[in-house]
């Protein structure tokens, strides 16, 4: 793991493309510009979809990390 602060954590642990970009999307929607979301997966697929998602947006993937089965990643809100 990281030493990032998180501001919010969204387990999306067990899910399968779509459902942790959807969680990821209407989570950010709640959240302050420049808050920091921890999100935790067990889905593959986010490796690709989670930094295609910010890119998109215009948010930013301020860290990631694979421990084990686990797919983590730091995204900070962007002004979108």
């Amino acid at each position: 793991m990281t030493d990032i602060k998180a501001d919010h954590i969204l387990d999306a642990q067990g899910l399968y493309c779509p459902e942790p970009v959807m969680m990821l999307h209407n989570h950010v929607r709640d959240m302050g510009v420049g808050e920091i979301l921890h999100i935790i997966a067990t889905d593959p697929s986010t490796q690709r979809d989670i930094p295609k998602f910010c890119n998109f947006l215009g948010h930013e993937l301020v860290g990631e990390y694979v421990e084990q089965e686990l797919f983590g990643y730091y995204i900070r809100k962007g002004e979108c």
